[in-house]
């Protein structure tokens, strides 16, 4: 009978009724994702006030968005590389455990953000934070995969990840008011500091408190071996990518190639995975055709987010010169706040799919291809004659609701295609190739800005790679349910690997 009732409810055959234990996960994690994603969205709204009030390290730069580029890659080169440790890790120790490492290392990390002096340390720190908040995502993913429904994966998926677009509205909103609320308290030029400082103690605040959810619902920690783990993982990647930085100003190499470079480590990781000791343990996540088209189609979606996570507030001020900096960052914070609405609809839309029987790739390619062709109208009414200040918020707003809904749509295939003892792996490796997108975009984009002195040449980059997304997917074969049997958990504690 116990069989019996697992294989109706992962068909959605039987309502489910009343609150699950699935739902309070839902809401922890989606605790942890908006303020690991307010740490690391703080970056982008810090460099454009410090380069339009020339205080500190960015006040004499000659290229400041340029340089204000490279050091948001450099956080995402170090978020990119323990992207596929981190999930390995979580299907080693559990992946409850190495969340919780990863939100009180963000904390920690976040709040020396606000605490050093100088160029050089905040990039060290900077990366550092990337470090622990790569492993985030990959556990996050396989949590709510184990421990939910098949029919409802995707909308759980969808509501934890919708802590991302409040984190980076709270980050791309608020940061002109924490600025202005930590004047007082520091000395001119390192009003800066603030935001670090308030969201760095939140941070912690809430990673105790998901350690301590886990904790009561009966599960077993590993967070010595997990830490020791990933510091070791983290140490090499840090030295990797300040070698790199450091190479790449001594020979004189703009801020673009010192940005490729840096993908590179990405694919030595990789290559490692693909080919080195052990690859056979985890194959089925970096060896399957359909799986490695899901990863490459990551890249868009990470180099969208993060070219308007970090420079949404500069292009709106840019373009609507008659706005100031809180005024630009509130018409930027459209672009974040929509996935407030469009994370948990593209979730619950992409379940009702599957429940429908028409598969996830149809949704999935109708939303990027939508999202692709707002996104270039966008670059063409922000660049072009005098632009309509509401207009531009409408269509940052809606291609957002798009680009936000189609990513647990993309998760959830993603799930579906992946054995269930792989998965932490296999997200891993999503984000990995994604993030090359995120370490590229800031870069590349401020140099295009700062190259041409306008922003349109990065806004039509982004949508011809978002609509090279759309190609790739139209080759994903999906195969619906595959490993259903699996599934459904009894309770949260089911599952979980310790």
């Amino acid at each position: 009978m116990r069989d019996n009732m697992r294989t109706a409810d992962a068909t959605g055959e039987q309502p489910t009724t009343g609150w699950k234990p699935w739902y309070t996960l839902w809401g922890f994690l989606f605790l942890g994702w908006t303020f690991s994603a307010a740490d690391r969205a703080l970056t982008g709204p810090v460099v454009t006030y410090m380069i339009q009030h020339k205080v500190d390290f960015l006040a004499t730069a000659p290229n400041p968005h340029g340089l204000g580029g490279l050091i948001g890659g450099l956080f995402f080169a170090g978020y990119m590389l323990t992207q596929l440790p981190g999930g390995y890790l979580g299907d080693r120790f559990g992946h409850r455990s190495v969340i919780v490492v990863s939100l009180v290392w963000a904390g920690i990390a976040t709040l020396l953000t606000g605490l050093i002096s100088g160029l050089i340390l905040f990039i060290v720190i900077r990366v550092l934070t990337g470090l622990g908040e790569g492993a985030y995502y990959s556990n996050d993913r396989s949590v709510i995969s184990s421990s939910t429904p098949v029919r409802q994966r995707s909308i759980g998926m969808g509501v934890a990840i919708t802590g991302l677009a409040v984190g980076i509205t709270i980050a791309t909103v608020g940061t002109p008011w924490l600025i202005q609320w930590g004047r007082p308290l520091v000395s001119a030029g390192q009003e800066w500091r603030s935001p670090f400082l308030i969201l760095g103690v939140v941070t912690l605040v809430v990673g105790l408190g998901i350690y301590v959810y886990f904790r009561a619902g009966g599960h077993r920690m590993q967070l010595g071996k997990a830490t020791v783990r990933l510091l070791g993982t983290s140490a090499i990647a840090l030295a990797a990518v300040m070698a790199v930085y450091f190479a790449g100003r001594a020979l004189h190499f703009g801020d673009i190639a010192i940005a490729v470079v840096e993908v590179g480590l990405a694919v030595a990781l990789m290559a490692y995975f693909l080919f080195g000791r052990g690859a056979d343990r985890h194959s089925q996540a970096t060896r399957s055709r359909d799986l490695w088209l899901v990863y490459l189609s990551m890249f868009a979606v990470l180099w969208n987010l993060w070219f308007f996570g970090f420079w949404s507030v500069a292009i709106i001020a840019d373009t609507a010169k008659e706005l100031g900096f809180a005024q630009a960052a509130l018409v930027a914070g459209f672009n974040a706040g929509a996935g407030i609405l469009g994370f948990p609809t593209g979730g619950w839309l992409s379940d009702y799919a599957v429940r429908r029987g028409w598969g996830r790739k149809p949704m999935l390619l109708t939303f990027t291809l939508i999202q692709g062709v707002l996104t270039a109208v966008f670059g063409y009414t922000a660049t072009t004659g005098k632009p309509n200040v509401v207009l531009l918020a409408v269509l940052l707003f809606t291609a957002s609701l798009f680009f936000n809904a189609l990513q647990p749509i993309s998760h959830a295939l993603l799930a579906d295609l992946a054995r269930p003892e792989v998965r932490g792996t296999a997200f891993g490796m999503s984000n990995l190739v994604g993030e090359t997108g995120a370490v590229l975009s800031p870069a590349i984009s401020g140099v295009l800005r700062d190259v041409t002195g306008s922003w349109a040449a990065a806004i039509y980059l982004d949508a011809a790679i978002i609509l090279t997304s759309f190609v790739l997917i139209t080759f994903v074969r999906e195969r619906q349910f595959a490993h259903r049997e699996d599934e459904l958990p009894a309770t949260d504690a089911a599952v979980e690997p310790v």
